[in-house]
């Protein structure tokens, strides 16, 4: 199955690619992250992602890097704690890019490589994929299985950046 994979940084997509490749789905990487801040950050990501990329001999394209768009859907949640609301409205946005660049791409389905967090919810992150994609958004919980262990054993394995935030301004400031 031709997969297009929504791709966060590359400590996440390390793990989810890795799966998806295992199983025989062929993958294309979608970087798109207007969340991420200040802009240094999402340059430091990406290259971590284009790295796995080549390594694990995957496309990947980046999306652009609007942050101004994320800030006016976000506008106003700015005191929601870390997983509520602002999150929700974030994986919409992220996920019907992604959406969008699937059915540019022709490929079957799409999935992210957010359900690898141990701080995010797969249950959220899937239901919103399936209301933007239906039959179209392969829900995965990469978690499972030890999934984010094995994601972090390879981002030290290949001396990956790894991050110490979710990535928006407001995960900056930490737990509500």
């Amino acid at each position: 199955m031709k997969i297009v994979l929504h791709i966060c940084c590359g400590v996440c997509a390390a793990g989810a690619a890795d799966v998806l490749l295992k199983e025989g789905h062929r993958v294309t990487g979608y970087f798109y992250n207007p969340n991420i801040h200040p802009e240094k950050e999402y340059h430091l990501r990406l290259e971590a992602a284009r790295r796995v990329a080549d390594k694990l001999k995957f496309e990947l394209e980046a999306g652009p890097y609007d942050s101004e768009n994320w800030n006016k859907v976000t506008a106003g949640m700015g005191d929601e704690a870390e997983g509520g609301s602002r999150c929700s409205v974030c994986y919409r946005l992220r996920l019907a890019k992604t959406f969008d660049f699937m059915q540019q791409t022709g490929a079957d389905v799409f999935t992210s490589t957010l359900t690898i967090s141990p701080h995010k919810q797969a249950l959220e992150i899937n239901r919103i994929g399936g209301e933007i994609a239906g039959e179209h958004f392969l829900a995965r919980d990469f978690k499972k299985k030890d999934g984010f262990k094995r994601s972090m054993e390879m981002a030290r394995s290949w001396e990956l950046y790894r991050q110490s935030y979710c990535g928006c301004v407001y995960s900056l400031r930490g737990p509500q």
